[in-house]
Formats: structure tokens, C-alpha cells, sequence
């Protein structure tokens, strides 16, 4: 007789804080022990919940930003202006001390070492957070995919994981686009064009799995851009966030 298959229910688990480190003036990656992690994909995010001595508690979610590593999930949190979670992640955090992690949540949005498609990863500010964890899945595995990243961010201080991008991997590309403020000689700054894909993306003919995460605006920005350029609808995976009040 076959069996159902039965969904796997979330529960809420005790993370502690074990290491931080600086990214950009507002953004720090956390990386946290969570006792009996199930593990997770390349792409997928959790929940965090804090709640405070007279049970008022406040969730938000954050995509994980590095693969499965035994008990270890990895986020990077930048300060939202107010924000009641993330100022508080970013900044109040000392070592040792206790959130709540739920997770992993999300099954679309995910690479798999096993893909053997050429990838496209398009990040907008801190999109660029869960396709991290998929080149970094991607070095882990040992797999030779060949990678582009096209990463449009306001400036060069902005840029996330910059020593590591800046070093890269044998078949992983890099372009970074600058909106507010770009080095001298670059490009200009401006927002992503279908110009920019065309030169740093994977022609539509080489079938890529093209993976677009930032604001919404960016990503649908983004999205059409490869529709444009010919890509195949099914092969555009998006995520996308906005104000949640931090």
C-alpha cells in the first residue's frame, strides 16, 4: 500500500548566538547553534521570534545565508531605521544569548548541488543573502555549475561578503551595478537595464536557471528584463520582500 506523504511540522527551537561578524555598517551575519537543526537548502529562510519578559514577541523572517552545516544556521541582518527585530538582532545580540528560530521554510526557491543548468543569481541590495548560500553550497559540494552573479547595490560600501566575492571560485562570475554612487571608470551608476543582463548574464539559448531576489520593485524589474532577453518564464525563480517593519 503506498504511503501519504505527511508535511513536516515547524516547530519553534532555542538558537544561540555563537559568532558575528561586521558585513556593512548597517548589516551584520549571525551565526547561530540550533540544537537538532533539520537542515535546509540553498535558498530557503526561517522565521525568528523574540519575545520580551512581559510576552509581547515580534516575528520576522530572514533567508539562511550559508548550506547546511551540522547544528550551525548563518543569517545576515541588516538594521531597518526603528526597526523593533532587527535593530535589536543587529547590534543587541551578545554571544551566548537566546532567539527562537523556526524553519526551514520554503521549497521553490532553492538550488540543488545536483543542477547541472548554468545559474544566473540576480541580487538586489540584501537579495544577495540567500544566493550566497547557494554559491557557497555550490563551492561545498564541489560541484563545477557554472555561476554568474549580477549584484546591484547602492555603493561599494554597501556591498555584502565583499572580501569573499572579490576572491570568487573557478567558475563563478561576478558584475556589480551601482545605483547611488560608482567607482571611477565603471559603469554609471543607474539602475539594472536589460544591457547590463545581456553583458553579464547567460544568453536564453543556454537555458539557465536564473534565481532574482531584493525589493520588489527590483525584482520585477528584473524579471522582465529576462523575459525580454528570452528566457523561459518556468526558469525565473523570484523572491522578494518589503517593509515589515524590521
Amino acid at each position: 500500500m503506498a504511503r501519504t506523504a505527511v508535511p513536516r511540522r515547524l516547530t519553534w527551537r532555542v538558537a544561540r548566538l555563537t559568532e558575528t561578524r561586521t558585513e556593512t555598517p548597517t548589516a551584520e551575519t549571525l551565526v547561530f547553534d540550533v540544537p537538532d537543526w533539520p537542515g535546509h537548502a540553498a535558498g530557503q529562510h526561517v522565521d525568528v521570534r523574540l519575545t520580551a519578559e512581559d510576552g509581547y514577541s515580534a516575528q520576522r523572517s530572514y533567508s539562511i545565508a550559508a548550506p547546511a552545516d551540522g547544528d550551525r544556521v548563518e543569517l545576515t541582518v541588516q538594521r531597518v531605521p526603528d526597526g523593533e527585530v532587527s535593530s535589536y538582532l543587529a547590534g543587541g545580540l551578545s554571544r551566548g544569548d537566546p532567539v527562537e528560530i523556526r524553519g526551514p521554510v520554503g521549497g521553490w526557491f532553492v538550488w540543488r548541488p545536483e543542477s547541472t543548468a548554468p545559474v544566473l543569481l540576480v541580487a538586489g541590495g540584501s537579495g544577495i543573502v540567500p544566493l550566497t548560500a547557494m554559491i557557497r553550497a555550490r563551492g561545498q559540494a564541489g560541484s563545477r555549475t557554472p555561476f554568474r552573479l549580477v549584484y546591484s547595490v547602492r555603493t561599494p560600501a554597501d556591498r555584502y561578503y565583499r572580501a569573499e566575492l572579490r576572491r570568487g571560485a573557478p567558475g563563478l562570475d561576478v558584475a556589480y551595478l551601482y545605483t547611488r554612487e560608482a567607482p571611477d571608470g565603471g559603469r554609471p551608476p543607474g539602475r539594472l537595464t536589460v544591457a547590463d543582463l545581456n553583458s553579464h548574464g547567460w544568453p536564453a539559448d543556454f537555458e539557465p536557471d536564473c534565481f532574482v531576489c531584493g525589493p520588489t520593485g527590483f525584482v520585477e524589474t528584473a524579471a522582465d528584463l529576462l523575459l525580454a532577453l528570452g528566457h523561459d518564464a518556468r526558469k525565473i525563480k523570484t523572491e522578494r520582500f518589503g517593509p515589515t517593519g524590521g
